[in-house]
């Protein structure tokens, strides 16, 4: 069961029960928040502090939330005890990242099942073997949503950094040869893109008991450029966005029945 909350002010978002929904919508730029919101009706902010900007609404009768995180794995830990914290139950991550599969292009959205914990925050809460996995339910939601919306998807584990020029610049680093083994070992793997937030959110969910998912948009794949390969660039929010919120009707209509 989702941890007892009570009716002090969170420390870090400044928002109290009663505040956010119980489904929320978890982003890592504060910028994105009034832009997702929008999808919602009724939308109206609730509070910004730090990199935590969040929105309330409506969507299909039922209070939703839209919250920042910011980037990486502690911040996006701290949003999500006190989202808990304050009667949140349910979660989707939209964010954007870094293809590594060949196949996954730019403009894909990537629905994580699971993520390699190549990050510090989660090994606060879980032993490493303890895998970071998606809640089924929500994971369903989203790729049935991706699908009615007619998007190129993929479904599959992703890597969860903590330096992103340790991705993007590893030769420059001391520790090289273990980022450059490390990434190819992921690659053989089946690993399908890079980001910063899925593993802890993951990891914080299935302590906390509470339903945690993921939708990524793809940027761009550097092993494509890499290969030689054509590399799409696509920097828009829109799929993810849409998959998001098509995800979440979909979570609330199966909840209420």
């Amino acid at each position: 069961m989702p941890m007892a909350y009570n009716t002090q002010e969170e420390f870090h978002l400044l928002i109290r029960p009663g505040d956010v929904g119980h489904y929320v919508i978890l982003t890592g730029d504060p910028g994105r928040c009034e832009t997702i919101a929008s999808h919602l009706d009724q939308a109206h902010p609730v509070a910004s502090n730090r990199e935590f900007t969040i929105f309330s609404g409506l969507l299909d009768g039922e209070p939703v939330s839209v919250c920042s995180t910011g980037i990486g794995g502690p911040s996006a830990a701290i949003a999500l005890e006190e989202l808990v914290h304050c009667g949140a139950h349910t979660f989707i991550r939209v964010g954007s990242s870094g293809g590594m599969d060949p196949d996954v292009l730019g403009g894909d959205l990537v629905i994580a099942t699971g993520a390699i914990r190549a990050e510090g925050t989660t090994r606060e809460y879980a032993p490493i073997e303890f895998p970071a996995v998606s809640n089924l339910d929500v994971t369903d939601a989203l790729r049935r949503a991706a699908g009615s919306l007619g998007y190129r998807y993929h479904v599959g584990v992703v890597q969860s950094k903590d330096s992103f020029y340790g991705q993007h610049d590893p030769d420059s680093m001391p520790v090289s040869p273990m980022l450059n083994a490390n990434w190819s070992a992921w690659l053989r793997c089946g690993a399908l893109a890079s980001e910063m937030e899925c593993a802890a959110l993951f990891i914080v969910g299935s302590v906390r008991r509470v339903r945690v998912g993921a939708v990524l948009t793809v940027l761009g794949n550097q092993t494509r450029r890499e290969q030689g390969l054509e590399d799409i660039q696509y920097h828009k929010t829109d799929r993810v966005i849409a998959a998001a919120v098509e995800a979440f009707r979909i979570l609330i209509a199966q909840d209420r029945n």
